[in-house]
């Protein structure tokens, strides 16, 4: 093993590792951490294997082998993106829902104070019939 190889372990079992701290302190739910952890076990399994590398780089047809790591990255980066768009999305939805039922409160919670003013007033109006009309049986 050289040293490009166990700081490239390293460096693949601390992002692992601190994923997973992240999901447990509940800092980061469990399924968008999904991806994450596929990429950073892809990238442990890639420095434990190094011929893997080269056996992909040979199947996909690249002649510098080490740049099989960039494209694993850059799908990894694609589908975290895609996730993100995608929860991104749903949040919108549930955004725009939530604004409409506040706006069908405000509007439930204004008619029903116009409907409290008018029987306070009606109710008013009534006292004072009533009141004129004791005053003139006095009378």
């Amino acid at each position: 093993m050289d040293r490009i190889q166990i700081i490239s372990i390293f460096a693949s079992l601390l992002i692992f590792i601190g994923v997973l701290n992240l999901v447990r302190r509940k800092k980061l739910k469990t399924e968008y951490s999904l991806i994450w952890l596929a990429v950073s076990l892809v990238f442990v399994i890639f420095s434990f294997w190094r011929e893997g590398i080269d056996k992909i780089s040979a199947i996909v047809g690249i002649a510098y082998a080490p740049s099989v790591l960039f494209i694993i990255l850059l799908i990894g980066i694609i589908l975290l993106l895609i996730e993100f768009s995608i929860i991104i999305s749903k949040q919108a939805e549930r955004i725009k829902i939530l604004v409409q039922e506040v706006a069908l409160l405000k509007l439930d919670i204004e008619k029903n104070k116009v409907a409290d003013e008018q029987k306070k007033s009606e109710n008013i109006s009534k006292s004072e019939e009533s009141e004129t009309v004791f005053i003139e049986k006095e009378k």
